[in-house]
């Protein structure tokens, strides 16, 4: 017999309130787990039974994130400490141990990048992302930087400064590219640096985007006296090119302060009564050498109150920085921390970076001077970011809400789904699916579908019969999903509409999911039984929405089919050769990465790929070369 699922506590009071009197009134961490024994959350504090019973208060109000959470929480298991700064330094483990998805406080905002350097490669790559990947835990993240014309800027100089690995592949299996002779790779793809050597070039950048310039500086100042001692002027004279790189590099942004040898963290924030954007300047030796930009949700608030509270504000900039020094190296730690509000649990959260860092860090709510005048000037930059996002909000919300006027729906359109068929006259024919939340793209919802439909082949394409295959792909469990759509829209004319609704009809859905099409020529809206387009304005701002809608739903879809027919052409030739089915295909086009390159190599090169031994590379040679073999 299957195993019974655990009631979630919500619907088992009972057995709530059993668990609650168990909980002790002392320091420690509390995991939350789901039906499924699952982490949903993982929290801190100096009381847990009032901590945890808070959450289950109906009087709390709580943000839609926290209230999704409490609905699922089945069990809740305790780890009790001695002191609250234990809590604080074991949550911080546990969380980037099993990192439990309502732990993410901070919105992933693809508006700030990030700097990666992929420490789990033999050779790291240095590159600019604006996703953080937790599947390889030894890769370094440094931001989310604000500026990200000046992100590129300074790792386009620091290339210049330093000969690092310039491409994800090579470019030629057997010789380096132009950027080895040249001086601006050190001939990464041959091997001629080893993995130690290259790394510690990598881990001299490392301390540019950690703030420590200045240590970097004097070691390599170091490095070029050795050298001239030695003779090598030749070594010496490029450190010493090094080292001006380095002084210019920041050489623009000075802070004023009265000491300029500490290391600091400005942190302050702005707020409406849904959102806060924080920001975060990072000065060293008197450099603003990194700023910094969050957006984290705001607590619902109570009926009566406009605005979150000083205490409440401070909450929100302790957890900012609780999350942010989790992701840092413990050399990046600053030793004072300037915040915008008193913190509610500042020392603890300075025992907890002291034991880190290994030296006392200060955290001071700066009330007159100068250093009061660096936090205003960080809660003008916020005040700047949220205005932004105000006015983005707002025009989202204009856009849904003439949505909604125009289609006469009952509720506005907060996720709205768009599909888009892709294929060349019926070859690799693919789908997309994209997802607009609250008017902004929510890219974890994407997803990509293969045509399964045997009658959709090279030659014959049927986009209605394959947007009706996705519409019961996509709706086949509708009643059990947690994501419906407020709306759903086909790229196309009353063709792809009449097949998405046939399918919605069948399974008597046609009543809940509101569905229209987009015809690209005219950009007219067609609804379920109508004749005529919906009589609008190709301008107003309903229209542009699903217009955006339709432009990434198509984007993503050709994306896939292009990605989809490169595979299929990099495999055509190497189907005809004898014996070489489709895993040893791959692990041929994984070693050498192209066609070209299998054609180039030799019997015995090919021989050293995995499952390919002699007689066979010796196939896969006399295919490319049969004036050789005498065929």
């Amino acid at each position: 017999m299957p195993a019974t699922k655990t009631l979630p506590l919500v619907k088992n009071p009972d057995r709530l309130e059993s668990l609650l009197k168990e909980i002790p009134q002392t320091p420690g961490v509390y995991l939350m787990k789901d039906e499924s024994d699952r982490l949903l959350y993982i929290g801190k504090s100096k009381k847990l039974r009032s901590r945890v019973r808070s959450y289950f208060r109906e009087s709390n109000n709580h943000s839609h994130r926290i209230a999704l959470m409490v609905q699922q929480v089945a069990d809740i298991e305790l780890i009790i400490t001695d002191t609250e700064a234990e809590a604080l330094a074991l949550e911080a483990n546990l969380i980037k141990q099993h990192q439990p998805y309502f732990n993410v406080l901070l919105k992933d905002d693809k508006k700030y990048p990030y700097l990666c350097i992929s420490w789990s490669e033999d050779y790291p790559r240095i590159f600019i992302t604006r996703k953080r990947r937790k599947t390889k835990a030894k890769d370094r993240y440094y931001g989310p930087y604000t500026d990200s014309g000046l992100l590129r800027q300074t790792l386009h100089l620091v290339k210049q400064i330093f000969p690092l690995r310039q491409r994800p592949k090579p470019l030629f299996k057997d010789r380096p590219c132009l950027n080895y002779d040249i001086g601006r790779c050190p001939g990464v793809c041959q091997g001629l640096i080893s993995p130690e050597d290259y790394r510690k070039k990598v881990q001299q950048v490392a301390t540019i985007f950690q703030g420590r310039t200045g240590e970097l500086i004097d070691i390599l100042t170091a490095q070029m006296a050795k050298e001239a001692e030695a003779l090598d002027f030749e070594k010496a004279a490029i450190i010493r090119d090094q080292i001006a790189g380095l002084k210019s590099l920041h050489a623009a942004q000075k802070v004023s302060l009265p000491d300029d040898r500490v290391s600091r963290d400005s942190i302050a924030l702005a707020a409406n009564d849904r959102t806060a954007c924080v920001q975060l300047f990072q000065i060293r030796a008197g450099q603003l050498v990194g700023r910094l930009g969050f957006v984290a949700e705001i607590p619902t608030l109570e009926a009566e109150k406009v605005t979150a509270t000083k205490e409440e504000l401070g909450a929100i900039l302790q957890r900012v920085l609780e999350e942010h020094y989790q992701t840092v190296d413990a050399v990046e730690i600053p030793s004072e921390i300037m915040v915008q509000y008193e913190l509610p649990e500042a020392e603890i959260l300075a025992d907890w970076l002291r034991e880190r860092k290994g030296k006392k860090v200060e955290i001071i709510a700066p009330k007159k001077q100068q250093k009061a005048q660096l936090i205003e000037m960080v809660e003008k930059n916020a005040d700047s970011e949220l205005a932004r996002l105000q006015r983005m909000s707002d025009r989202n919300y204009r856009s849904m809400e003439d949505l909604a006027e125009l289609l006469d729906l009952p509720e506005l359109p907060r996720r709205i789904e768009g599909y888009d068929i892709s294929h060349i006259q019926g070859s690799d024919a693919v789908a997309s699916r994209v997802v607009f939340i609250d008017g902004l793209p929510a890219k974890q919802h994407y997803r990509h579908y293969k045509i399964k439909n045997p009658e959709v082949t090279a030659g014959h394409s049927d986009d209605f019969a394959s947007m009706a295959e996705i519409m019961k792909r996509r709706f086949r469990n509708y009643e059990n999903s947690t994501d419906k759509p407020d709306l759903v829209m086909l790229d196309g004319g009353k063709g792809q509409l009449s097949a998405g609704v046939a399918v919605l009809a069948e399974m008597n859905l046609l009543e809940e999911v509101k569905i229209v099409s987009l015809a690209k020529q005219r950009e007219e809206i067609f609804l379920p039984g109508e004749s005529l387009p919906v009589a609008s304005d190709r301008e107003q701002p309903g229209v542009q929405l699903l217009r955006r809608l339709r432009d990434e739903a198509h984007r993503f879809a050709v994306s896939f089919h292009r990605d989809k027919r490169s595979q299929r052409m990099k495999r055509s030739r190497l189907d005809e050769i004898p014996g070489l089915g489709f895993e040893r295909q791959k692990q041929l086009l994984a070693y050498f990465h192209s066609v070209d390159y299998i054609r180039m190599a030799t019997p015995e090169q090919l021989a050293e790929v995995p499952g390919i031994g002699p007689r066979l590379a010796k196939e896969v040679y006399n295919y490319f070369h049969p004036s050789l073999s005498g065929n």
